[in-house]
């Protein structure tokens, strides 16, 4: 079995940052699996549904094409706002669940791991991964963190307008029946809240990295 590590988190934590550069750093392949319910969110709005519709986002993840999860439109505010309410659904989170498994099991490009990252990860997709991390920061860190990158996006918003959003995301992420945000009880804690992003990759990087190089040495012995 692949080497995985899961990364969960809070929105604007940094965790998807973070998850990218542990996988360029170990060589391992790297799913962002937020980019999977944006996909749904993106296929379910274009076809006219709204994204509280359950019975259609189902259909919409049981046929979305992961090979579109770098579409520049995912990142749309409207999108991540549907993505993170048709998350909530049982029946979505299934739907999905197979195709991140099976990406820890097998890891593109023949890669010695993965680094999935997300909400659930650790606590559901993969509870039996090598090393598990949780990413946080104070909400109104957080905040302003997705406010400046609006900005430099040129996208003008106001900031007490992007606290409310991260707020009822947070809200809908930790109140869901279905997989909600929370550590796995055997997961390292990283709060970024004073950090950048260097300092938090190094941070994340002395958390992961003892378990990483302590399962690849019992493997080259096995």
């Amino acid at each position: 079995m692949p080497l995985v590590i899961a990364v969960d988190g809070s929105a604007a934590s940094g965790k998807g940052t973070l998850a990218k550069r542990l996988g360029t750093y170990f060589g391992f392949a790297h799913l962002d699996s937020g980019s999977l319910y944006r996909l749904v969110a993106l296929k379910l709005l274009r076809n006219g549904h709204h994204p509280g519709d359950e019975q259609n986002a189902e259909a919409a993840a049981r046929t979305i094409d992961p090979a579109d999860a770098q579409r520049y439109d995912l990142r749309a505010d409207e999108i991540a706002e549907a993505a993170s309410i048709l998350a909530a659904f049982p029946r979505v989170r299934s739907a999905l669940l197979h195709y991140q498994r099976a990406f820890a099991a097998s890891p593109p490009g023949q890669a010695a791991g993965a680094v999935i990252d997300g909400r659930d990860i650790g606590t559901v997709v993969c509870p039996e991964a090598t090393v598990k991390l949780f990413v946080d920061a104070r909400l109104e860190t957080r905040a302003h963190r997705r406010w400046l990158e609006l900005e430099h996006s040129g996208r003008s918003v106001l900031e007490q307008v992007v606290l409310a959003d991260i707020r009822s995301r947070d809200e809908r992420d930790r109140a869901r029946a279905a997989a909600p945000l929370r550590p796995a009880p055997d997961a390292r804690l990283l709060d970024t809240s004073e950090l950048d992003i260097d300092a938090a990759f190094a941070a994340a990087l002395a958390l992961v990295k003892p378990g990483v190089e302590e399962a690849l040495g019992t493997r080259h012995r096995g």
